[in-house]
């Protein structure tokens, strides 16, 4: 049997709809913030529960635009997760500021408890990571930010409706990015993303900042940059957003079903550990094993027709790219962990139970 990753040609199988929303967008040449992308942003805000939302070329620039109308340059530094995508740094890399790292939980968010230690004079903003779709304990966050004077700009770009104590994630700080990438929950078939906010003077900012700091077609406010999200991406986004709490339940269900069995593996599959409170979404569903099986069983996996996944098996501030920075092996041992311990399984939406049944059999059938 083939378990694949990528549920595109699924999710997509009849794309009249959207083609029909294309040709409509054709026959108006508004390919540039056209009605569309409006729609999108205020279904969006809806979503989540924000008063505002700007469409944005990618979850890169839904992150790096917050924080560049927080002030945040060169010469500042900006604490976020040590075992994030490459694309949080990237963002804080181009505003021309420094990332410094502190480490994960078990549950692969950033451990905010360490926050605080991590905080220098230099550092102008925290940038928590919902990474796979799991919350971070924004409690202590918002606690940190608000004794050291420091905003929050929250990286959900894996995490949309993913809550904490039963309020959505991306809505805690000053900004809240997301992304739209094909793979993401809510997708587009490009690069995409959104920024939420509740300010209306940020908001305000980071619509002149996606379009080249024009303040209208003659005018020129600040410098800022061409991030807009297409109005054709939104079209897409328009016709998938409806479904979004649906593609969120069936997740959900998924990783309940793979829970279930694994839990009956004890002392050879180990789960992150539950958490009250907290909704987590599955952009990702991850279980550990022993080191010494790690890549045997993501071997066997693989070799059996799915495929299984490591996020990811070189730590991201091991990374050759990241080396001025200037940490050595074993400064965030968490994250060191997971990276030797950790196998990512499909649990998209498209997923089926027979797909699933496989999976499970084949992991124990490794094991036996």
């Amino acid at each position: 049997m083939k378990v694949r990753y990528s549920y595109l040609q699924q999710q997509f199988a009849n794309p009249e709809p959207i083609f029909e929303g294309i040709r409509e967008l054709l026959k108006t040449g508004a390919f540039t913030l056209g009605p569309q992308v409006d729609e999108f942003e205020k279904s969006f805000a809806r979503l989540i529960g924000t008063k505002y939302a700007i469409g944005v070329g990618s979850g890169t620039d839904a992150l790096k635009l917050p924080l560049k109308a927080l002030g945040v340059g060169h010469g500042d530094e900006v604490i976020t997760a040590s075992n994030t995508f490459i694309a949080t740094v990237g963002a804080i890399n181009e505003v021309g500021a420094t990332t410094r790292f502190v480490d994960a939980t078990p549950n692969y968010v950033m451990n905010a408890d360490l926050i605080e230690k991590a905080i220098t004079k230099k550092t102008k903003a925290l940038v928590p990571v919902h990474f796979t779709g799991e919350p971070v304990e924004m409690e202590q966050v918002l606690y940190v930010s608000k004794k050291h004077g420091i905003p929050i700009v929250e990286d959900a770009c894996q995490s949309i409706l993913c809550k904490y104590k039963g309020q959505t994630c991306g809505t805690f700080g000053a900004a809240g990015g997301f992304s739209l990438h094909p793979l993401k929950n809510l997708n587009v078939w490009a690069d995409g993303g959104v920024i939420v906010t509740n300010d209306a003077e940020m908001d305000r900012k980071l619509r002149l900042l996606r379009n080249h700091g024009m303040k209208n077609r003659d005018e020129i406010e600040v410098l800022g940059y061409n991030s807009r999200l297409d109005t054709l991406q939104a079209i897409v986004g328009n016709w998938l957003i409806p479904q979004t709490r649906e593609i969120t339940n069936k997740r959900q269900a998924n990783a309940a079903y793979y829970d279930a069995a694994f839990r009956k593996m004890d002392g050879l599959v180990r789960l992150p550990p539950a958490r009250a409170n907290c909704e987590r979404v599955y952009h990702l569903y991850i279980f550990e094993v022993d080191e010494k099986h790690r890549n045997t069983l993501l071997k066997f996996l693989c070799d059996s027709g799915i495929e299984a996944k490591v996020h990811y098996p070189i730590p991201l501030y091991q990374q050759e790219g990241l080396r001025h920075l200037g940490y050595k092996p074993g400064d965030f041992p968490e994250t060191d962990r997971h990276s030797k311990h950790i196998i990512t399984l499909p649990v998209d939406q498209h997923l089926s139970r027979e797909q699933q049944d496989y999976c499970i059999a084949r992991v124990q059938e490794y094991f036996t």
